[in-house]
């Protein structure tokens, strides 16, 4: 018996498709893609609106409650990141010129309490 091309290319189909639902079924239900920056400890880092690129304007009060991400002595820049001064002389790492925050609030890995806070901060995303 013969089959025509198209009859076969049905059949190839659909065993494909069908290894492929397969395939997404056996992911483990716990896996989640998380699109996001996270400092130490797994921590959520914010960008701030209001700050223009290479430079914070949330000092003082703000930034007790939105501690930057401290640039340590003898950080360089690599790739996107950035290394920002800040108005009291201290150095924070910035993405794509956006300086980088955690938030008080969040407690453990990858809460983001902080995202969308005064309509003005955001997770920073890659």
């Amino acid at each position: 018996m013969q089959f025509k091309p198209w009859i076969v290319a049905t059949i190839l189909c659909t065993a494909a498709l069908g290894a492929v639902a397969q395939a997404q079924t056996v992911t483990p239900p716990s896996v989640k893609a998380v699109n996001m920056l996270t400092g130490a400890g797994g921590l959520t880092l914010y960008v701030f609106d209001p700050d223009p690129l290479g430079k914070s304007v949330c000092n003082g009060a703000c930034a007790d409650k939105w501690p930057p991400l401290f640039a340590g002595p003898g950080a360089t820049p690599v790739g996107a990141f950035t290394i920002v001064v800040r108005d009291d002389g201290s150095k924070q790492w910035a993405y794509k010129g956006k300086p980088l925050y955690y938030f008080k609030n969040d407690k453990q890995a990858l809460d983001t309490t902080g995202d969308g806070v005064g309509g003005r901060w955001h997770i920073a995303a890659p």
